[in-house]
């Protein structure tokens, strides 16, 4: 197998991964924060809960640990999370339209 074919492979996987998507609202932004903030909590307590590693296993770990974490859990909430972004932003109110509402009831 050439080299040509591992890079096919990781171009085209890169690919899919590198899309863009619209800019998210100050909302939807907002809903997708919390919810990779209690993603965070929870699975750090759930890690230190399972984990066999003792907290001063080495310097800096927990710190390491807690960033691995935050990091997964952003990635989580960025893809939809586990629907808290979503019930949070059925609450919301809907955005106003730019313009909207400006001169009404005014003579």
């Amino acid at each position: 197998m050439t080299g040509d074919g591992m890079n096919v492979s990781l171009a085209a996987s890169l690919s899919r991964l590198v899309t863009s998507s619209p800019p998210l609202g100050k909302g939807e932004k907002a809903a997708r924060d919390f919810e990779a903030i209690l993603l965070t909590s929870l699975m750090d307590s759930l890690q230190k809960t399972f984990s066999g590693v003792g907290e001063d296993a080495a310097p800096g770990a927990s710190d390491y640990r807690l960033m691995g974490t935050q990091a997964l859990a952003s990635a989580i909430a960025e893809q939809g999370g586990i629907g808290i972004a979503r019930l949070i932003q059925s609450h919301l109110p809907a955005p106003k339209v730019a313009g909207e509402g400006l001169n009404r009831g005014v003579p």
